[in-house]
């Protein structure tokens, strides 16, 4: 019943909050105290406890009488005859109080009723005492019930989707705490399921948004007629919704809600004239107790999402995910700084020709070294940089890097040599950056010829925007840049494209090089692709060559260029040019 307490404090025979007296003497008429506690605007009684007696209503003005449910009070009354005193709690801890030496109470209380609850807050102040009168006390109670009622209903719209009418991802994630925190929590015993529609764009994009919006309405009544007694259904995001499934079964429940709800949402969903079927992807993590927060386990739940976006399906999580996106995002954070603090460097691999053996160039490889982490490797970097558009930057300062060191080796043996050096572009370079303008400019700064230059790009790179591409790669052709397709046959280029496009060297990957001698399917392959670049007039790199039967096997197929561990690690740049002139020796 009592909530916000104020601090108690005790008081002395001369209270200052007690009931104004017209004198000092005990015996003031009854009829000049109620004329005072007529004059307050709110309900207000005087309360009084005798030794070993009831509580008892002294005086009480008419809004207090209403509220205790009398047509009027002539007389003292034991306040236990007022259902309002009783339901509510109050009469019980106004007695309390009075037990007390506390000068003043200060709390909020209701009438007790489920429904239309009048709300207020109560100020108990204790009366100075009059030998005979017992202990008393002034019970004044002023009406908040438009407030809380004003206050809940903002809150209900605060914790409720507009669009769907279902609650949102606050009500969501409280839904969850209150799993949490109860005391009879089992592990295990319950499990949030993320359902994402994962081609929502798509619909917004032909039918507009309106009919959008009518297919995420119909999405949700879909999904809340499968759910079971018990579950819970919110829309946490765009096109995204959460459930909060109670299991008997652990796992296997889980498993059986989801198929339940695939199958639910396996109908096609018609809107106006159209019929459409929504793909889903659908992730879920088991409450296991450990979790401290609602949010932590919805965010494992779209962790597991995730992949299932990649492979299909639903997909659980598993712990090791979410320290993964943990370092994943600390990496993030690092590595901007590490590129704004030009704290990488360039390590360049030789690329040796297999007929003469002769150093032709070098492949620019980004290194990391963490003052914290220590060494950080560019296959966990790369990505995290790609996902997080940080590439753009690293792919520029590594252009301007290579391009530099090679006019720093034609400054220390002062003459143009005879090498070239390759930097590798990304898909989001092609699609963001203005490469051509960053090239052209590098080789302006440098002194060095766009024919000293090779771009290598992958496969995913062309077909995400062929168009882009095409247009990248001519005006890297009209700076006389050389352009490599890197990991060729791990992708999906047609034959098409590398017809059409300027592209000057394919670079086998090492996957297939490096099973060629035991593996007739992959002598086959690359035997294969050195006959399509060579019917295409191109050059071919076999990477990853890691012993002299590799490489003997490869030039006697035909293969121009290698590199690999066999001919030499990636070197810091002073090294990569005294490697270059030994071997030039």
């Amino acid at each position: 019943m009592e909530a916000a307490a104020a601090p108690a404090r005790t008081c002395d025979d001369a209270d200052a909050g007690e009931l104004p007296e017209a004198s000092h003497d005990a015996r003031m008429s009854t009829s000049v105290r109620q004329d005072y506690i007529d004059a307050l605007p709110i309900a207000a009684a005087v309360f009084r406890l005798g030794d070993g007696a009831p509580l008892w209503i002294d005086i009480a003005n008419e809004p207090f009488v209403d509220l205790a449910g009398w047509d009027l009070l002539a007389g003292p009354r034991e306040a236990s005859e007022s259902a309002f005193l009783d339901d509510s709690g109050l009469g019980d801890a106004i007695a309390q109080f009075l037990k007390t030496n506390e000068c003043t109470r200060q709390f909020e209380s209701s009438d007790g009723q489920l429904v239309g609850a009048r709300h207020f807050v109560v100020r108990l102040a204790r009366l100075r005492a009059y030998p005979g009168l017992g202990v008393r006390c002034l019970v004044s109670l002023i009406d908040r019930t438009a407030q809380v009622e004003t206050e809940r209903s903002l809150r209900a719209e605060m914790l409720r989707d507009s669009l769907t009418g279902l609650p949102n991802r606050l009500a969501f994630n409280e839904e969850v705490e209150k799993v949490l925190e109860d005391p009879a929590f089992l592990p295990g015993s319950h499990a949030v399921l993320v359902v994402d529609m994962t081609r929502f764009s798509r619909v917004n994009e032909c039918v507009g948004s309106m009919a959008g919006d009518e297919l995420l309405i119909t999405f949700a009544r879909r999904l809340f007629s499968s759910l079971r007694a018990g579950d819970f259904l919110a829309r946490t995001g765009g096109d995204e919704f959460g459930l909060l499934l109670k299991l008997d079964k652990g796992l296997e429940d889980a498993i059986q809600a989801a198929e339940r709800i695939r199958t639910a949402l396996s109908a096609p969903f018609r809107l106006s004239e159209l019929e459409i079927r929504v793909d889903c992807a659908m992730g879920c993590a088991l409450l296991g107790g450990s979790e401290e927060l609602a949010e932590e386990v919805l965010r494992n739940a779209q962790f597991a999402l995730k992949r299932a976006k990649v492979d299909g399906g639903i997909r659980f999580y598993e712990p090791n995910q979410a320290r993964a996106a943990r370092r994943r995002f600390s990496i993030e954070t690092e590595l901007r700084r590490a590129i704004e603090g030009n704290e990488l460097t360039l390590a360049f691999q030789p690329l040796v020709d297999l007929k003469t053996g002769a150093v032709s160039g070098f492949e620019a490889l980004a290194r990391w070294e963490n003052g914290r982490r220590g060494a950080i490797s560019p296959v966990e970097f790369i990505p995290v940089a790609e996902e997080s558009g940080l590439i753009v930057p690293l792919g520029r300062w590594a252009l301007e890097a290579a391009v530099e060191t090679l006019a720093s080796w034609d400054r220390k043996a002062g003459r143009t040599l005879p090498l070239s050096v390759s930097v590798n572009l990304s898909a989001i370079q092609i699609a963001r950056d203005d490469v051509a303008t960053r090239v052209s400019a590098a080789l302006e700064a440098h002194g060095i010829g766009g024919d000293r230059l090779t771009l290598e790009l992958t496969e995913s790179a062309i077909v995400q925007d062929p168009r882009r591409a095409t247009k990248v790669l001519q005006e890297l052709k009209d700076l006389r840049a050389r352009v490599a397709m890197d990991d060729f046959g791990t992708g999906y280029t047609s034959l098409a494209y590398l017809q059409r496009l300027p592209i000057d060297v394919l670079k086998i990957d090492q996957s297939f090089v490096a099973a060629m001698l035991g593996d007739g399917d992959s002598i086959a392959i690359v035997r294969a692709i050195l006959s399509l670049a060579d019917a295409l007039g191109m050059d071919t790199t076999a990477e990853g060559i890691d012993s002299p039967e590799l490489a003997k096997a490869l030039t006697r197929l035909g293969c121009t260029h290698g590199q690999g561990f066999y001919f030499a690690r990636p070197l810091p740049g002073d090294a990569a040019l005294d490697y270059w002139l030994a071997r030039s020796a």
